[in-house]
């Protein structure tokens, strides 16, 4: 969602990350405060300095004097130093520990979406904005934000004490203050429509990266390596133009606060001088609004940058809270029912399903699709791409829920289970092998993480991925690299069969399971994975009708409706779809 009009306002979404961390503000506050109390304290021992310690006197009593004042400003610098210290170490620790908890909260809520959000948002755009654009927010809560609560309460403090000191010259720079701030105000809003406009160039920049990388294979074996740069030149290019508007408006905003408030500020200085020379003030007093002069200046410049950061932070955090608070259309109930304890096989049964993609409204997915599946019973989904074997896979793993119609899994419909207790009772090999960027061990050990060496051995060698894996250099310790670089398809596919069979589930879906297997390992895993189905439930979708003759049941898809089921004898004799595939294929 784009908002043109974010402001500092925005900032509040990180309010719920501050909370737990009161103590820790509170002790910044403190010392923010007490940094500037002593900031502001200075230019009162200055005064003394000039007025006091300056004065004719003895020659003994005046040097007694100086060092008195001068020991008593040292002592302000210490102080200073000290409250400075503190403050930056606990604001820049509040920083880091709310951004990573603003990482953490909004990968942990983007890992709980459903496979719609994905249809409509970009890898590479989540990716930029747990990076760049939380580390907008390091920045501003680790520093620009105590730079600006500090220069505020400076800027005020020496504000009053100009006006307690000098009433009428006062009144009149602050009513040129005021004339400065409104168009000011006005200008800002410019820069935070740009400030918004930048992040998102650059996350689309970030997307088209993420989506190329992860498909180089293809991008080189087609040689676009000119056109994906250009692709994304043109895109960062477009980043940079947004980026150097932003700049260039607030460069011209932050040159206005300080030419306009220097004016002003230096029309206060000329009068406080017009003043001494007439022996209104006294020198000291004359030195005093000096520093408090140039404080007042300071804090303001400080404020017009600050302002700036708060609010590019702002479009950060906005951006940042449209993923924490972007609603998953698949979650579990609010009081789920227990499952019942698993058992070798599960049941399952579609009662007139009827679902269309969201991407795809006006085309059926599965029409009026019903389907029985008794316990330990392995049956076979074939037919045509598109046909809706997928589909059925993703409806009973709650990544979509139908239209109408009703999925029952051990006779509970499938929305009264969690997520977590669902899809704990189902064990999925995907068509593509997933792979992560870490140990073989730990990459069969990911279908039950408590599970020992031994039983991750075991599921193995049913997988008929011993022997290779024991043949690397480090065994099963080897890292594997990203995606499973090191390894061949049929290895990785057969990393995944393990990774499901350590599981054991009560459902197992094999979605062309062995589709990237020779013929050789091909038949010592099916022969593997038939040894593995004993007694427990199966789906198994296929395009190579080879690999399904001995299901139990073949159920015939087209067009999202199921046309014919029966085992492989009784669907070859009755000269239908499955007849005419298989007459393809075997002849082939």
């Amino acid at each position: 969602m784009k908002n043109a009009k974010t402001s500092p306002r925005s900032l509040a979404g990180l309010a719920p990350f501050l909370r737990p961390y009161r103590l820790q503000i509170a002790l910044a506050g403190l010392f923010l405060v007490m940094a500037a109390v002593t900031t502001l304290v200075f230019p009162v021992a200055l005064r003394q300095l000039i007025d006091a310690g300056l004065a004719p006197k003895a020659p003994g009593d005046q040097v007694m004097a100086l060092r008195s004042h001068f020991v008593a400003l040292f002592g302000v610098a210490i102080a200073l130093g000290l409250f400075s210290a503190a403050r930056f170490y606990t604001v820049s620790w509040l920083g880091e520990r709310i951004t990573a908890d603003v990482r953490t909260a909004v990968y942990a809520r983007v890992l709980r979406q459903s496979p719609q959000f994905f249809e409509t948002t970009q890898t590479g755009e989540v990716l930029s904005r747990l990076t760049g654009d939380t580390t907008l927010v390091q920045t501003v809560v680790g520093s620009s934000l105590s730079m600006g609560l500090r220069n505020a309460v400076m800027g005020v403090g020496a504000l009053a004490m100009l006006v307690w000191t000098n009433p009428w010259l006062m009144a009149q720079v602050l009513l040129v203050l005021v004339l400065v701030v409104l168009p000011a105000m006005a200008f800002g809003r410019r820069v935070r429509r740009l400030s918004r406009a930048s992040q998102d160039r650059v996350a689309d920049a970030s997307a088209i990266a993420a989506e190329v990388l992860n498909a180089i294979p293809v991008v080189q074996s087609y040689t676009a390596e000119p056109r994906e740069a250009q692709r994304f030149a043109t895109s960062t290019e477009a980043a940079f133009d947004t980026a150097v508007r932003r700049t260039g408006a607030r460069a011209v905003l932050v040159a206005f606060i300080i030419i306009a408030t220097s004016a002003a500020l230096l029309w206060g200085l000329y009068a406080g001088t017009q003043a001494v020379l007439r022996g209104e003030i006294s020198p000291g007093h004359m030195g005093q609004t000096v520093v408090y002069v140039v404080i007042l200046a300071s804090a303001l410049a400080v404020l017009g940058e600050v302002y700036g950061d708060l609010l590019r932070a702002a479009g950060a955090t906005e951006r940042l809270m449209e993923l924490l608070h972007a609603p998953s259309t698949i979650a579990s109930p609010d009081t789920p029912v227990e499952p019942p304890p698993a058992a070798a096989g599960a049941t399952v049964a579609f009662d007139r399903v009827e679902f269309h993609y969201p991407s795809r409204p006006g085309t059926p997915a599965l029409r009026d699709f019903s389907l029985a599946v008794a316990p330990g019973e392995t049956v076979a989904l074939v037919g045509e791409s598109g046909a809706g074997k997928s589909t059925v896979f993703q409806l009973l793993l709650r990544f979509y829920d139908p239209q109408s119609g009703l999925l029952r899994l051990d006779g509970q419909a499938l929305g009264q289970f969690s997520l977590e207790a669902l899809r704990a009772r189902i064990g999925l090999v995907p068509q593509e092998a997933v792979i992560f960027s870490t140990s073989a061990l730990e990459n069969i050990r990911y279908g039950r993480p408590d599970a020992t060496e031994d039983e991750v051995r075991q599921a193995a060698r049913l997988a008929h991925a011993d022997g290779f894996l024991s043949a690397l250099p480090e065994g099963y310790q080897t890292f594997l690299g990203e995606r499973g670089v090191r390894l061949s398809g049929g290895q990785k596919q057969r990393i995944s069969i393990a990774r499901a069979i350590l599981k054991a589930p009560p459902l197992l879906l094999l979605d062309e399971a062995t589709s990237a297997l020779d013929a050789e390992s091909e038949r010592v895993v099916q022969a593997a994975l038939e040894s593995a189905m004993q007694g427990r439930t199966t789906l198994v979708i296929a395009h190579r009708l080879a690999t399904v003759q001995k299901a139990d049941r073949i159920v015939v898809l087209d067009h999202g409706a199921i046309v014919e089921q029966g085992s492989h004898a009784e669907l070859l004799a009755r000269g239908g779809m499955y007849a005419r595939l298989a007459a393809l294929q075997f002849t082939a």
